[in-house]
């Protein structure tokens, strides 16, 4: 379906239990881009799909909305887009309160959610033309030129005229994307966009993200694959079981998890020993390799120890967390690195 710099934050406690970095009390909500308050979803059945979270999205962000498939994520972003009534809490967009703002601030807004509805006997460039023609804030005088450039940033020109039921489901995508794009836009909601997308329109999608983001396009990014949220956004936030587990910058996710040391020795169980005196906590044994939380040991002491003890260094590394490094931290299981 498609769908027409921030105050600080402080340090709140998820639901989850984890830190959370959430609104702080009193933001003005045209600071950021989408704002929520304590939304919370409950369906009729009596399913908790979304536990009152907080997002935050500054202005400008690329905001990768993180979590495996039936977190919550799409839910949440239907909510954002007026698609789905809460049952508790408020959200704004674009500074504006929803849903009564609706009609003011979705114009603004480019939405490609659960994948995109088009008719299968026309062709693309007649599904944009008939998209276009329904909107009326559109001008009917740029319409040939906004689907033609919408075409070319998604890659589309060359099966403009082929029909949508010929299309891949990749390229499917990439028409709800130019979909999205028909209008300027000062937010853009992705759900899941990259979905079917071989790694040359992955990487397509990649860039188009990163230049509308330098035009100052806010980007809300849906997405269950780690490397590509990794890749291209600036800000996280972690859904798990309906609840925001944690959000911030990418660096600071990062941060919030230690480093660690890996050794790698012909002696494992004297790392371990040694490891163990300085007061660090090895992981198991992984053949020749050992691993523990630096926390507050200064590297180059433990190397140091590691060699005054007599264990046979082969390699030594520092690794900062990664992206699952943070996940898994938080929820206690992983998922999609890559797709």
């Amino acid at each position: 379906m498609t769908a027409g710099s921030p105050e600080p934050a402080v340090p709140q406690q998820g639901a989850a239990g984890s830190a959370v970095s959430g609104p702080a009390r009193g933001l003005d909500p045209g600071a950021t881009a989408v704002t929520t308050t304590g939304l919370a979803k409950r369906f009729r059945g009596g399913q908790l799909a979304v536990a009152g979270i907080d997002l935050l999205v500054p202005h400008g962000a690329v905001y990768g909305f993180l979590g495996p498939n039936g977190s919550g994520k799409t839910t949440t972003i239907r909510m954002l887009l007026g698609l789905v009534s809460p049952t508790a809490g408020s959200h704004t967009v674009l500074g504006r309160q929803m849903p009564a703002a609706a009609a003011q601030v979705l114009p603004r807004v480019g939405a490609l959610v659960e994948g995109p509805a088009f008719h299968p006997y026309l062709s693309g460039r007649a599904n944009l033309a008939r998209l276009d023609a329904a909107d009326r804030t559109a001008d009917p005088s740029t319409a040939g030129r906004r689907i033609e450039t919408a075409l070319d940033r998604v890659g589309l020109t060359a099966a403009a005229k082929k029909r949508y039921r010929a299309y891949s489901l990749g390229m499917r995508q990439r028409l709800g994307i130019a979909a999205a794009l028909l209008q300027p836009r000062e937010l853009l909601v992705l759900d899941e966009p990259t979905n079917g997308l071989d790694p040359q329109g992955t990487r397509e999608v990649r860039t188009l993200v990163q230049e509308l983001a330098s035009d100052g396009v806010t980007v809300l990014i849906s997405s269950h694959l780690l490397a590509e949220v990794e890749q291209i956004c600036t800000h996280v936030g972690v859904m798990h079981v309906g609840k925001l587990v944690a959000q911030g910058t990418l660096n600071e996710l990062r941060r919030s998890q230690q480093p660690r040391v890996a050794v790698e020795t012909t002696a494992p169980a004297a790392a371990v020993r040694t490891l163990a005196e300085l007061g660090l906590t090895p992981g198991p044994i992984e053949g020749r390799h050992v691993t523990a939380a630096l926390g507050e040991a200064e590297p180059e002491k433990v190397l140091a120890a590691l060699v005054h003890a007599g264990v046979p260094v082969r390699q030594f590394t520092v690794d900062e967390a990664g992206l699952e490094d943070v996940f898994v931290a938080l929820t206690g299981e992983g998922f999609d690195v890559s797709g």
